[in-house]
């Protein structure tokens, strides 16, 4: 078993680089490392993610299929935070699939879709407090694109948390449809602040 020490690529990742792994987030290859399974010799890239202490080995050869992708490219960034302007897209459905829909836009991996639920579920210090679970989702949510803003960006985390919040202070307030249906589907009693605001 060999472990690699300079710069190698395989699969279009080098060791050294930041990628992101749907699941976890940003992470860097620390290394390519090869290890016998079941009488078969398997090439796996070391991913580390310092701020979770995880190490994680994906085969080289799944990388693509597990959608391990490099980091956003600064069009991706800048769109993602456009998108935390826009106005909140609520569905009235049950919370607990909307959540599951939260779920899967952060675990996409995919910068746009988080940003669409950091948009979803922010709330201004006007607003109505979260739920428990809606904040949980928020603060994941938030976290993803601080690591990902501050790697592209080569910034700080905190810096880039200041991006995301001067976005979305940028984006309509939106008291009424969207929070109604955000608190857990109380339907109407807040229509009529809506036409009153708008």
């Amino acid at each position: 078993m060999s472990t690699v020490k300079k710069a190698v690529v395989r699969q279009g990742f080098r060791t050294g680089e930041y990628v992101v792994y749907p699941s976890h987030g940003v992470g860097q290859i620390t290394a390519i490392e090869e290890q016998e399974v079941a009488g078969f010799k398997l090439e796996l890239f070391v991913v580390s993610f310092a701020k979770d202490k995880m190490t994680l080995r994906v085969p080289t050869a799944k990388a693509a299929s597990v959608g391990l992708r490099k980091l956003a490219d600064a069009e991706s960034v800048a769109k993602a935070l456009l998108t935390l302007t826009g106005r909140a897209r609520v569905k009235r459905t049950m919370w607990s699939r909307r959540a599951q829909e939260y779920e899967a836009k952060i675990n996409s991996g995919d910068l746009v879709a988080i940003a669409e639920v950091v948009r979803d579920l922010y709330r201004s210090e006007a607003q109505p407090e979260q739920s428990y679970s809606e904040r949980q989702l928020y603060e994941s949510a938030v976290d993803r694109m601080i690591r990902e803003i501050a790697v592209v960006d080569d910034v700080t985390e905190t810096e880039a948390l200041k991006k995301i919040e001067a976005q979305l202070s940028k984006s309509p307030r939106r008291l009424a449809k969207g929070e109604t249906a955000a608190e857990g589907d109380v339907e109407g009693d807040n229509d009529d602040i809506a036409e009153e605001a708008a």
